[in-house]
């Protein structure tokens, strides 16, 4: 059964990086105040709540992939900066495409907001297996110096994306990284 993604063009593929181009779209999200390993799976507990019922009318949303992280300082505005210190995550459900801001459900968990997210262009490398820090940081780095290799300029932080539930096999897994281009 094929899940929704949000709507993107391949503008072009190089050395396993591809550039894309997102329409605007929604997405629910919350911020959580947890390592990373622990984040993800509190911001999505957090976030399918709001899709599962937990809104205002008690209606059903579809699933949709993928789950994005984003590393960011909860007491100050994002993006900002990373450091070894960070103090939390920004969760992300893209929201299906037939839901506007006006008809989706207002969140009742006061930590759910909605937002549109503009258009923009994404430098993404995909990778399968776990979802462990050292190999989102090993494939971050890949990511990074493929960009300055071809004189790319990314801003914000990096954005952690998942599409896979955690029963489904590591090696099977789809996850990538994106850093949003200047």
């Amino acid at each position: 059964m094929a899940i929704e993604e949000p709507p993107y063009t391949v503008d072009r593929v190089d050395d396993s990086v591809e550039v894309r181009h997102y329409e605007p779209y929604l997405v629910a999200e919350t911020r959580v105040n947890a390592p990373a390993d622990e984040a993800g799976n509190q911001g999505f507990r957090i976030l399918a709540g709001y899709i599962f019922g937990k809104n205002k009318g008690s209606r059903s949303i579809a699933m949709t992939a993928p789950v994005a992280l984003t590393p960011t300082k909860i007491a100050m505005t994002a993006p900002v900066s990373q450091s070894a210190s960070v103090d939390g995550y920004l969760v992300q459900f893209a929201m299906p495409k037939e839901w506007t801001l006006e008809t989706l459900p207002e969140p009742t968990d006061p930590r759910v907001t909605l937002r549109a997210m503009p258009a923009r262009t994404i430098a993404v490398i995909r990778y399968s297996g776990t979802w462990s820090q050292s190999r989102y940081h090993d494939h971050l780095k890949t990511l990074q110096g493929i960009l300055t290799q071809r004189g790319l300029k990314w801003h914000g932080e990096p954005v952690w994306a998942r599409y896979d539930p955690p029963w489904k096999p590591w090696f099977l897994r789809r996850n990538e990284i994106w850093l949003e281009l200047d």
